[in-house]
């Protein structure tokens, strides 16, 4: 009770105790848990959306999600932006000065380990959202990477194409591993070879597509059809094949990954697999009001949610050297 009187302000308190409170303080490096703070007090619940992701169709739909949810289940939902020139600990301190009960974090927050010690450390619960693995401490909420990029790839091989690129995602995100390697186990099954030559490091940016897709089309012998690990990495491949003269997909057969409003603002209209971005980021934002309102079995601690995917043709696909017919999707 002494310690809660100094922490809070009160003027009960001798000084000859408030300082060794405050010089224990220090010595502990002790910061009192906001979100315990907030429900003790019965404050309506702040929540952080703690972003670094260079994609901006990705993080709308990621906005328009927690925003709604966060509406629907009555707290406050408050956007930060995190850059490497930040440090980790400063942010954190940030959240705890204003008052953030809980964090979600989108990729590539999601597989930082750093940042997600030390929620740990200061108390902090969160939510990670679209990581490629379900950390055991750490709630989470994904799709399966894997199974997707597996269906895409044998979608391909269906019809008719057996020299597949592949555009790699961010190798700092768990996701993309996850993704490469359901694109591998396809090749694999149907006894087609993996070539190092049709395979491309990206970036989850379309710059870094520019790129992949350069170093893929200048092959002497390119595929006949690219598999993207994001919808901007997809739709820089196929700006490539444009520039190049390759008509789409009557030449060259372009895929993506998450269906964002991108995969339907260029031409060709994308074929790719929807992430249901918007459901994640709102099922998150539930995930951790309960979470916090619970305050918390381990078992919560470590719910992870698997939302369904879905492979969704449009114009960009098409067997090899065959155009499809006017008309039809």
């Amino acid at each position: 009770m002494t310690v809660s009187r100094v922490i809070n302000g009160e003027q009960v308190v001798r000084p000859a105790t408030k300082a060794k409170v405050d010089a224990a303080i220090i010595a502990l490096n002790y910061a009192p848990s906001a979100a315990a703070r907030s429900l003790a007090g019965g404050d309506e619940l702040r929540i952080g959306l703690l972003y670094s992701n260079p994609s901006s169709s990705y993080l709308s739909e990621f906005l328009v999600g927690s925003l709604d949810q966060a509406s629907r289940s009555g707290v406050d939902l408050v956007v930060e932006k995190w850059d490497e020139q930040t440090s980790v600990k400063a942010v954190v301190d940030h959240l705890l000065r204003g008052r953030i009960n809980g964090v979600i974090l989108p990729p590539p927050l999601c597989d930082l380990e750093e940042m997600v010690a030390a929620l740990k450390a200061a108390d902090i619960p969160a939510v990670a959202v679209a990581t490629g693995r379900a950390p055991g401490d750490l709630a989470a909420v994904s799709i399966d990477d894997f199974q997707a990029a597996y269906e895409m790839t044998r979608h391909l091989i269906t019809l008719g194409h057996s020299r597949i690129g592949f555009v790699k995602g961010n190798p700092n995100q768990t996701a993309s591993g996850k993704r490469f390697e359901g694109y591998l186990a396809a090749l694999s099954e149907a006894n087609l070879p993996v070539l190092d030559e049709l395979i491309a490091q990206g970036y989850f940016t379309y710059r870094s597509g520019l790129d992949a897709a350069e170093q893929i089309l200048s092959l002497l012998d390119p595929p006949t059809a690219i598999f993207a690990s994001n919808d901007d990495m997809a739709a820089a491949t196929v700006a490539i094949a444009h520039r190049s003269g390759l008509d789409v997909p009557g030449d060259l057969t372009v895929c993506g990954f998450d269906d964002t409003s991108l995969a339907t603002t260029i031409w060709p209209e994308l074929t790719t697999i929807r992430q249901p971005i918007s459901a994640m980021s709102r099922a998150a934002v539930e995930v951790l009001v309960r979470l916090l309102k619970g305050r918390r079995g381990a078992e919560m601690a470590s719910e992870h949610l698997v939302l369904a995917h879905k492979l969704v043709r449009r114009q960009s696909d098409a067997a090899p050297r065959m155009r499809p017919r006017l008309g039809v999707r």
